[in-house]
């Protein structure tokens, strides 16, 4: 059984959290004491009805502003797949939280009121979405039972979203009119608007191809660890790690990098013993068949298909500390298991993503600022275009002084 990994985004009060809270509680994923529990806050609160939302704000302050500030992950299994949900705020000032919930996402599902249309910070979260390279994109048109469940409100506002969502880089986009409180449209087909003729939610979530969205042409594998004989008994010598794209059989030559040695695949296994091949995201060990001097940090590829080695990493940066980025700092970065220090060359522009207008050569980045930015960093990192592998594509900056992690960058295409 496959996983979907998906992410919810959308403005204030647009009802993202009640509308996981009812995903999960219609498929029956929530135990009976978190449903009680659910209703007797609901209760203490003087509402009217069972606040659904409140299965997914987990926090104190959450619960007593009614917003969502931090991004929580929730986990339920239909009979056809898993899911793994990130219920990521709607504030612009938490921004960061809402990159760090979609950025290993498969799917997202922006959420619109249907009775305000779309906002500026729908505008913003499909830039992020788009940015992040979320493949699948599902617009929930949410509250029709505040609108009288009307069809030229949702053709106005799929309309107005897929004329802005033109400028962006969507695979797909799907419209689904639903209301959260209500369950309509949700896990079950409503009675309440016979005009649409798609999927419920759910049924899009369970159906959604993904198999495709991985890159099986490219390999990639980061080494994590070197597992050595015990005792100085045995040959044994293994590389453990993540395969992070691509397929990797016994028998296939491989190229070290960045050393460039090449080699023979001898066997791949995991815990339960040796594999035909393995593929994305399988956690493997390979044994080679050269003794090659392979460290952590280091990758094996294919030697007609390898990475770029590169010192000048040029990519889009979104900002996600108090302190602002300034040219000339210098920060750790964490690039698959390869480990580093980058000075920051230059900020190239700061993109507003509400008008998708670039503002060039700004002094600093500021908190939640995305912008595209030149690093210069103090050994080589291997890695490829975000466009075309997530993994390798991607790095975080972490202050050394405080260890926070102050930034989240994709690389791009030079």
């Amino acid at each position: 059984m496959d996983i979907l990994r998906f992410a919810t985004a959308g403005s204030v009060d647009d009802g993202k959290s009640t509308l996981i809270g009812r995903l999960l509680y219609d498929s029956k994923s929530i135990f009976t004491d978190q449903l009680d529990a659910v209703e007797r806050t609901s209760e203490q609160r003087g509402d009217q009805y069972t606040d659904l939302a409140l299965l997914t704000d987990g926090l104190r302050a959450e619960r007593e502003q009614g917003i969502t500030i931090d991004v929580a992950y929730r986990y339920f299994s239909t009979p056809l797949r898993k899911f793994i949900i990130a219920d990521t705020p709607g504030h612009i000032q938490y921004t960061r939280n809402m990159v760090t919930g979609a950025s290993t996402a498969d799917l997202a599902i922006i959420l619109i009121d249907a009775r305000k249309g779309l906002l500026e910070q729908s505008r913003r979260h499909a830039t992020i979405v788009s940015l992040l390279r979320v493949p699948h994109v599902v617009l929930a048109i949410n509250k029709m039972d505040l609108v009288d469940w009307s069809q030229d409100v949702y053709n106005e506002i799929s309309g107005a979203f897929r004329d802005f969502a033109a400028r962006l880089d969507f695979a797909d986009v799907t419209a689904i009119p639903v209301s959260a409180l209500t369950g309509d449209n949700v896990v079950t087909r409503s009675q309440n608007m016979p005009w649409y003729e798609g999927p419920s939610l759910l049924h899009h979530l369970e159906h959604v191809y993904i198999a495709s969205d991985r890159n099986l042409v490219d390999v990639r594998f980061p080494v994590q660890y070197v597992i050595r004989p015990q005792n100085g008994r045995g040959d044994f010598r293994g590389f453990a790690g993540q395969l992070v794209s691509g397929v990797i059989r016994p028998g296939d030559e491989i190229v070290a990098l960045p050393s460039g040695l090449p080699s023979r695949v001898r066997a791949v296994s995991t815990a339960d013993g040796e594999l035909e091949e393995a593929y994305p995201p399988m956690s493997i060990t390979v044994q080679l068949e050269d003794e090659v001097d392979i460290s952590r940090g280091d990758m094996i590829s294919r030697p007609h298909n390898q990475p770029l080695a590169t010192q000048d990493v040029d990519a889009m940066v979104c900002w996600m500390d108090t302190a602002p980025m300034n040219v000339g700092a210098k920060y750790a970065i964490k690039h698959t298991t390869r480990s580093a220090r980058a000075m920051v060359k230059d900020i190239q522009y700061e993109l507003d993503i509400n008008t998708l207008h670039r503002e060039q050569s700004p002094s600093s980045l500021g908190l939640n600022g995305i912008g595209r930015v030149t690093l210069r960093t103090t050994q080589p990192l291997l890695v490829d275009p975000y466009r075309r592998n997530r993994q390798t594509g991607s790095f975080i900056l972490i202050d050394e002084a405080t260890n926070r992690t102050v930034g989240a960058g994709f690389i791009t295409e030079n």
